[in-house]
C-alpha cells in the first residue's frame, strides 16, 4: 500500500462569526495550512442566519466582502462530500445575525503514518476529537489547581 491510497482522517468545522469580527485573518491561516500541506481542504461553504432566524446561503464569488476578507479563493472548494442538506442542518446551531464557514477537510499531514500503520497491519478502532475549548478549559483547570513548587 502506498501513501497514494491512503487518505488521512476528514473532519468538518463550522465557525461562527459576528459579522463586526470578520478581518480575514482565519481565512489566512487555513490557506496557509493548505499550501504548508497540513490540511487538504474538500467544501467551503458559507452561510447565514438573519436576526429573524433565516437562513440563506452566501455566493462567495458574488459577494465584495468575500474579495476584501480574501475569501473568495475558497468559492471553488466544492468535491460534493457536503450536500445543501448537510448545510442547512449545520445551520441549524447558529446564532441568528451570524455567518458561518463550514468546512470539509483531510488531515493529509496523518497520510504517511496512517500508510506506515496500515504497512504494520495495525487497524484503526477508535478516534475521538476533543474541542479545543474543553482542552484549553482543562489546561486551566490543572494550572489553577496545582500546588507551587516549594523551595528546597
Amino acid at each position: 500500500m502506498t501513501e497514494a491510497d491512503v487518505h488521512g482522517p476528514v473532519d468538518f468545522v463550522l465557525l461562527e462569526f459576528r459579522e463586526d469580527r470578520l478581518t480575514g485573518r482565519a481565512a489566512d491561516e487555513l490557506l496557509r495550512l493548505v499550501d504548508d500541506g497540513v490540511i487538504r481542504l474538500f467544501d467551503v461553504a458559507f452561510v447565514g442566519k438573519t436576526a429573524d432566524g433565516e437562513i440563506y446561503a452566501v455566493d462567495l464569488a458574488a459577494e465584495a466582502l468575500a474579495e476584501q476578507l480574501g475569501l473568495n479563493a475558497f468559492a471553488g472548494a466544492r468535491s460534493g462530500l457536503l450536500a445543501d442538506d448537510d448545510v442547512r442542518e449545520a445551520a441549524q446551531v447558529m446564532e441568528p445575525g451570524t455567518l458561518a464557514a463550514l468546512i470539509v477537510y483531510e488531515n493529509s499531514w496523518a497520510i504517511p503514518f496512517i500508510a506506515a500503520a496500515r504497512e504494520s497491519g495495525a487497524e484503526l478502532v477508535a478516534s475521538a476529537r476533543i474541542p479545543a475549548a474543553d482542552v484549553m478549559a482543562a489546561l486551566d483547570a490543572l494550572e489553577q489547581a496545582a500546588e507551587p513548587l516549594q523551595p528546597i
